[in-house]
């Protein structure tokens, strides 16, 4: 499964935004590991303390700081920083689209491998209240793609979102996870909603 989703992400040919003075760089990491046959993802959820996005389904990330040399640091370092994954424990596989959201950040998706599982997580306690460890074939049923209906100037606009128990995955990261699923789909041959292969270019 590994083997298939670096080859197909090594075919992609992701779309990059052009830098605007007016975003944030910032990168995010979809951290996979297999247990139990099953490939997983790793989301957490967000606190309350946190500037952006309180309370909401994300993956490891943030902005770049001025010492990262490269957007790829920039994810792996706040991995490490808001659940402990050290980068040594981490194999990268290729890279997603990049996206804007509406609190003005540019971010870069990039795909890895978990070294090991079970893990020893850490979790900062400002960033991050707790991990989702989401099995991708949940994903990828379509009871659990919920349509997130949104109109932007006017406009009706379908965006994807995905349930899992209590939360909702929804807006940015639902939209990385969904250009991450479509290459899956794409990898492994795996089923998953029709709606998967429509990401709308705004963001809800």
């Amino acid at each position: 499964m590994r083997e298939r989703l670096r080859e197909a992400l090594a075919r992609y040919e992701p779309q990059a935004l052009e830098r605007d003075p007016a975003l944030w760089p910032a990168a995010v990491l979809v951290l996979l590991y297999e247990s139990g046959g099953r490939a997983h993802i790793v989301f957490q959820k967000r606190t309350d303390k946190v500037d952006a996005h309180k309370g909401q389904i994300s993956f490891p990330g943030g902005g770049a700081d001025p010492e990262d040399t490269d957007l790829l640091s920039t994810a792996l370092r706040e991995t490490h920083e808001e659940i402990g994954v050290l980068p040594e424990d981490v194999e990268v596989l290729g890279r997603l689209d990049d996206i804007k959201t509406i609190s003005n950040f540019l971010v870069t998706p990039y795909v890895g491998w978990l070294a090991r599982y079970p893990y020893e997580w850490r979790f900062s306690d400002d960033e991050v209240a707790y991990l989702l460890e989401v099995p991708i074939e949940h994903l990828l049923e379509p009871a659990n793609f919920i349509p997130d209906r949104r109109v932007v100037n006017g406009r009706e606009f379908v965006m994807p979102s995905y349930q899992f128990e209590p939360d909702l995955i929804w807006g940015a990261t639902a939209r990385m996870l969904s250009n991450f699923l479509d290459l899956y789909i794409a990898a492994t041959g795996a089923g998953g909603p029709a709606e998967t292969g429509k990401r709308p270019s705004l963001l809800p």
